[in-house]
C-alpha cells in the first residue's frame, strides 16, 4: 500500500493505493480519504494509467458531490424515540456544571447538559451522549449477534468489535480484525443492521471489494442489494 495527497474542494484527501488480487480497479470515498484498488496482475505503466483514471474519477465526484455539512439532529425534553423494537422518553435537562452526562432507568433516558457551554455545543453534546448510552445498554446483544452472524458465515478471527458515533462511515473493519458500527444504525431497521454487520464480517476474509467479497455477502444475504439501497435512500435520515 502506499500513501498521497489530493487536494478537491480545498479539503485534502489522503489517497490510499491498494494492490490486490483483483480483476478491475476500484476506488471509494471517505470523508477524508480516497481508497484505490488496482489488480497485481497490471504490468507497471498499466497499474500507473489505472491509478490516473481512478483519481480523475474520485475528483469529478467529489467536485459533482461537495461534501455537506455534518447534521445533528436536535432533541427536546419529553420527546419519544424508537431504537429498534423499543421506545424511550428523553428527559433532558440543563444544570450549571461543567460536564454533562446520561442515564437509563426504566424507559427513560435522562440527559443532564451543562449549562456553562454555547448552545450549539449543547446540542452536540446530546448527540453524543445519546448514542453512547444506548449504544453501551445495547452491546452485549449486538455482539452476540456478530458473533452468531460470523460462526454462521464466516468463521473468521473477529478481533474486537467497537459501537461508535460515525458521522460518515456505517461501519469499517481493520487489519487487526476489529469492526467499528456506526452508532446511527441502532435506529435503523434490524435487517439493515445486521447487513452492515455481514459486510463488515466478510472483509475479514477478503480486506476488498472484490467479487469474492460480493460474492461472500450474496451467500450470507441473498438480498442485501435491498439493504444497500434502503442506506442510500433513507440513510440521510438516520442521525443522532
Amino acid at each position: 500500500m502506499r500513501s498521497e495527497i489530493l487536494e478537491v474542494n480545498n479539503i485534502k484527501y489522503n489517497v490510499k493505493i491498494f494492490f490486490e488480487k483483483r480483476n478491475n480497479s476500484s476506488a471509494s470515498i471517505r470523508k477524508k480519504s480516497i481508497n484505490i484498488r488496482i489488480p497485481l496482475s497490471l504490468n507497471r505503466e498499466e497499474q500507473f494509467r489505472s491509478i490516473l483514471k481512478m483519481k480523475q474519477w474520485a475528483k469529478e465526484k467529489i467536485q459533482k458531490n461537495p461534501q455537506k455539512k455534518d447534521i445533528i439532529k436536535e432533541y427536546k425534553d419529553g420527546e419519544n424515540i424508537t431504537i429498534g423494537n423499543k421506545g424511550y422518553i428523553l428527559s433532558i435537562s440543563y444544570k450549571k456544571k461543567q460536564s454533562s452526562f446520561a442515564r437509563i432507568e426504566n424507559n427513560t433516558i435522562y440527559l443532564v447538559i451543562s449549562s456553562e457551554i454555547p448552545d450549539d455545543k449543547q446540542k452536540s453534546h446530546i448527540s453524543t451522549l445519546l448514542s453512547r448510552i444506548i449504544a453501551k445498554q445495547r452491546l452485549p446483544d449486538l455482539e452476540k449477534k456478530l458473533h452468531e452472524l460470523n460462526k454462521i458465515h464466516f468463521q473468521a478471527k473477529l478481533n474486537k468489535i467497537f459501537f461508535k458515533n460515525l458521522r460518515s462511515l456505517w461501519g469499517s473493519c481493520s487489519e487487526k480484525g476489529n469492526i467499528n458500527i456506526s452508532t446511527r444504525l441502532l435506529f435503523a431497521p434490524d435487517d439493515v443492521l445486521e447487513y452492515v454487520y455481514i459486510h463488515e464480517l466478510a472483509h475479514l476474509i477478503e480486506f476488498n471489494h472484490s467479487e469474492k467479497f460480493w460474492g461472500l455477502i450474496a451467500n450470507a444475504m441473498p438480498n442485501y442489494q435491498e439493504k444497500e439501497k434502503w442506506l442510500k435512500q433513507q440513510g440521510e435520515n438516520i442521525r443522532f
